[in-house]
C-alpha cells in the first residue's frame, strides 16, 4: 500500500504542535502569574489588604465577620475562628458544630497570655474535617482583648507559628482601631470645649437685641431670628470633625448679623474668597471662633468703627485664610502665650483651633498669629492642597470675590444656606474602571475586594 508522504508529514507535524503548543501557554500563564511562590506571597498580600480595613473598625461582630473570610484564606485552614473576652464573634469555616465550645477553649487563653494547641477536638462525627486546633490571644496594650483560633485536621508546627505571627498582626491592627477611637474621642472632646465656650452673654445680648426688635421691626426680628437658629445649630450640630471653607463662612455671616444688630455701623465685615478655596474642607469651627476672638477682644476695646477682613486665596500649593482686623491688638509675647493656651479661656480656643489644624494638616500647618499694640491682629491659616478635598465641583454660586454690602456684613452674592451646605456623598462611591486580572484565581480575589467594598 502506498502512502502519502505530504500527508504524513502533515500529521506528524500535526501531532509534535500539541505539546510545542501546551508549553507556549504554560510559558506564557508562568511569564503572566508568576512563579507558585510569587503568586502564595500576593494572596497572602491581597488577603491583608482586604482584612486591614475591617479590623481597623475596632473587634466587633460585623469586623470580625468579615476579617475572618481573609484570614482564613491566609491560613488555609478549615476554619478560623475570632472571639473577645465573652462571645464568639465570628466562625469562618467547617465544623460549626464545634462552635459551643469555642468560647472554652478561648477563656483559657484569654486567663493566661499563652497559645494553646488542642490535639483532638472530639465532636462524635467521623465526617468533621475538625480535628485540631490552634488558639492564640489577641493583645492590646499588654491585655488580652480575644482569640484568633485556627480549627484544622491537623495541626503542624508551622501552622502554629502562622496563627502566632498572624495574631500578632491582627493585634496590632486592633490597637491602630484603638488609636484612632482615641483621637476621635478626644477631637470630639476639643469640639465640645469650644462650643462649651460660646459665650453665654453673646446668647443673652442675642436675644435681648432681637427682641428689641419685635416691635418696631417685626420682619428684621425674624430675620435675626433665623441667623440665631441657624448660627446655634451650625454650633452644636452632630457630625465629622471636618467642614467646608463655605459653611464656616456662613456661620460668620450669622454670628456677624447678630452682632450688628447691637452694634450697628461700629462693626464692618469684610470677606474676600476665591471660590476655588469655598469647597477646601477644615476643622469645624475653626474659622468663626477666631472672627468672634476679633471682635471681642480687638474692636470692642477701640475707640470708633472696627473692620474685621477674611481673605481667602489660592496660594500654589496651599490655600490661605487670613484673618485680620483693625483693632487694639497685643504684645507679641502675649500673642506667642495665646497659642500655647496660657492665660484666658479665649487663649485656650485658639489653642485648641492650632491642634486641631496641626492634627488635620501636619504639625507646619497650625495658626500663625501677628500682633502689634495699637496696629491690630492678624491670623493665617495655610490649607495643603492635598488635604483640601474637592467635593466633586459643588461650589457655591455667586459667592466669588465678595464685597461688603450696605450694612456692612458680606452674604456672598446669590448663595443660600442650603447651596452653602451643598455636599455630593456620591463622589467618594465611583466605581473602579480597572480591568479585572486574567487569572480565575486572581478574579475571585478581586471579586471579594469588590464585595468587601460594598460591604464596608
Amino acid at each position: 500500500m502506498r502512502v502519502d508522504s505530504t500527508a504524513t508529514t502533515i500529521a506528524v507535524a500535526g501531532v509534535l504542535a500539541i505539546p510545542v503548543g501546551a508549553a507556549v501557554r504554560a510559558a506564557r500563564r508562568h511569564h503572566v502569574y508568576g512563579t507558585p511562590a510569587e503568586r502564595a506571597a500576593y494572596e497572602a498580600m491581597h488577603s491583608v489588604s482586604l482584612a486591614a480595613p475591617v479590623l481597623r473598625e475596632g473587634l466587633s461582630p460585623e469586623s470580625a465577620r468579615k476579617a475572618a473570610r481573609h484570614l482564613r484564606r491566609m491560613l488555609g485552614t478549615e476554619a478560623v475562628v475570632i472571639t473577645d473576652t465573652d462571645r464568639l464573634l465570628a466562625w469562618e469555616g467547617g465544623g460549626e458544630r464545634h462552635s459551643d465550645d469555642a468560647l472554652i477553649h478561648a477563656k483559657n487563653v484569654i486567663a493566661t497570655g499563652r497559645v494553646k494547641l488542642l490535639d483532638w477536638v472530639d465532636c462524635g462525627s467521623e465526617d468533621c474535617p475538625v480535628r485540631d486546633a490552634v488558639i492564640a490571644p489577641l493583645i492590646v496594650d499588654g491585655m488580652p482583648v480575644g482569640t484568633l483560633a485556627a480549627y484544622n485536621s491537623t495541626a503542624s508546627v508551622a501552622l502554629t507559628r502562622a496563627v502566632c505571627e498572624v495574631a500578632r498582626w491582627v493585634s496590632s491592627q486592633l490597637e491602630l482601631a484603638q488609636l484612632d477611637q482615641s483621637r476621635t474621642r478626644a477631637m470630639e472632646a476639643e469640639i465640645r470645649a469650644l462650643r462649651a465656650q460660646i459665650s453665654p452673654h453673646f446668647i443673652y445680648n442675642s436675644l435681648t437685641a432681637i427682641a428689641s426688635f419685635v416691635r418696631t421691626d417685626p420682619a428684621r426680628a425674624r430675620e435675626l431670628l433665623l441667623e440665631f437658629a441657624d448660627f446655634t445649630r451650625y454650633s452644636f450640630r452632630r457630625g465629622g470633625s471636618m467642614t467646608t471653607v463655605a459653611e464656616e463662612l456662613r456661620c460668620i455671616d450669622c454670628y456677624f448679623q447678630l452682632e450688628q444688630a447691637r452694634f450697628g455701623d461700629q462693626l464692618r465685615l469684610v470677606v474676600q474668597v476665591a471660590p476655588e478655596v469655598l469647597d477646601a474642607e477644615v476643622p469645624f469651627l475653626c474659622l468663626q471662633p477666631l472672627v468672634e476672638n476679633a471682635v471681642r477682644h480687638g474692636l470692642r476695646g477701640k475707640a470708633g468703627n472696627g473692620t474685621v477682613h477674611v481673605c481667602a486665596e489660592d496660594s500654589g500649593d496651599y490655600y490661605t485664610i487670613t484673618i485680620s482686623d483693625d483693632g487694639a491688638g497685643m504684645d507679641p509675647a502675649a500673642a506667642s502665650a495665646a497659642l500655647s493656651g496660657e492665660g484666658t479661656p479665649d487663649a485656650h480656643a485658639l489653642a485648641n483651633i492650632q491642634e486641631r489644624l496641626r492634627a488635620a494638616f501636619g504639625p507646619d500647618n497650625g495658626l500663625d498669629l501677628r500682633s502689634s499694640p495699637d496696629e491690630g491682629t492678624t491670623v493665617t491659616i495655610r490649607i495643603p492642597k492635598r488635604d483640601a478635598r474637592r467635593r466633586n465641583g459643588n461650589g457655591v454660586p455667586g459667592m466669588g470675590y465678595t464685597s461688603v454690602n450696605s450694612n456692612g456684613a458680606a452674604r456672598g452674592g446669590s448663595a443660600s444656606p442650603d447651596e452653602i451646605g451643598a455636599d455630593d456623598s456620591d463622589s467618594e462611591g465611583a466605581a473602579s474602571e480597572n480591568p479585572a486580572p486574567e487569572d480565575p484565581a486572581s478574579q475571585d480575589t478581586a471579586e471579594a475586594s469588590a464585595a468587601q467594598g460594598a460591604n464596608a
